[in-house]
């Protein structure tokens, strides 16, 4: 079977190949600016799928534009950052946490890319098709298609093994992510809300809902502690964060109710 005349085990063999380079690489950068060892990557194994899959764009797409360099970097430019801006947005939908931010940088998309980076990949892009990849090519020719096979049913098994696990804890921070925004929200009410004639009333409410919200920061500090160690930017997505003047509004507006609601008790009496 073939994709685009690429025989499918090469493909994910490259995969995979490129998948820990960009680990290495990527590992090596990060350790030497935090002066500390930064195993960076998703996943527990050394792999970091973006860059696996980046490169796999590169080889089907990239290659049969060599001969038009102009066409080749713009296309190159355009593909890796849509799908750069693709990873980060599946990434906060589905954890909540967004794992780089260039908002610091000028011309950049919801700080999931920007220009200088786009320009890179298009640099990154001609250097991986034009310098890099064909001696791997060629060396990966002279493997047998019988260990191909093998290496590859090995890798895969290792490679859903360890996604298996990293979709779990991923899954469980996402979780604790809502339900502490959930709970912030809450508390910062009950506490708008016990400035009012009714503290005593609200006071233990927003005591118990304190509690509860510390102790929500407390797992979710043990369950993303490798995520934080690997990503020292990562925020909760913005889609989550409890902006004041929202808290406010609804504390007056439930202030006003209740206020509303004494009165029409009052009336009746």
């Amino acid at each position: 079977m073939t994709i685009l005349g690429y025989p499918i085990e090469d493909l994910f063999l490259y995969f995979v190949f490129y998948s820990f380079l960009g680990w290495v690489v990527e590992t090596c950068y990060c350790s030497i600016c935090e002066r500390r060892l930064v195993p960076r990557g998703f996943l527990y194994g050394p792999i970091c799928p973006i860059y696996g899959a980046g490169v796999l764009l590169m080889i089907l797409f990239f290659t049969p534009l060599k001969h038009h360099l102009v066409l080749f970097y713009v296309v190159a430019v355009v593909v890796m950052s849509s799908w750069e801006y693709f990873v980060a947005w599946l990434l906060e939908t589905a954890t909540h946490v967004k794992y780089w931010d260039y908002s610091q940088f000028k011309f950049n998309l919801k700080g999931r890319i920007c220009l200088w980076v786009a320009l890179v990949w298009g640099v990154l892009s001609y250097i991986v098709i034009f310098y890099i990849h064909p001696p791997i090519e060629a060396k990966f020719a002279e493997i047998p298609l019988v260990l191909k096979y093998a290496l590859g049913s090995v890798l895969l098994a290792v490679l859903l093994v360890d996604a298996a696990f990293t979709i779990r804890h991923l899954a469980l921070v996402s979780k604790l992510v809502v339900g502490i925004t959930t709970l912030s929200e809450e508390l910062q009410l009950q506490l708008s809300l016990g400035k009012a004639e009714f503290a005593d009333k609200l006071e233990p409410k927003a005591e118990a809902v304190r509690q509860k919200y510390y102790a929500e920061i407390a797992k979710l500090e043990r369950n993303s502690r490798r995520f934080r160690s690997r990503y020292s930017r990562m925020t909760v997505n913005r889609h989550y964060v409890v902006h004041h003047k929202d808290i406010l509004a609804a504390a007056q507006l439930a202030r006003e109710e209740l206020l509303r609601k004494k009165q029409e008790k009052r009336a009746r009496k």
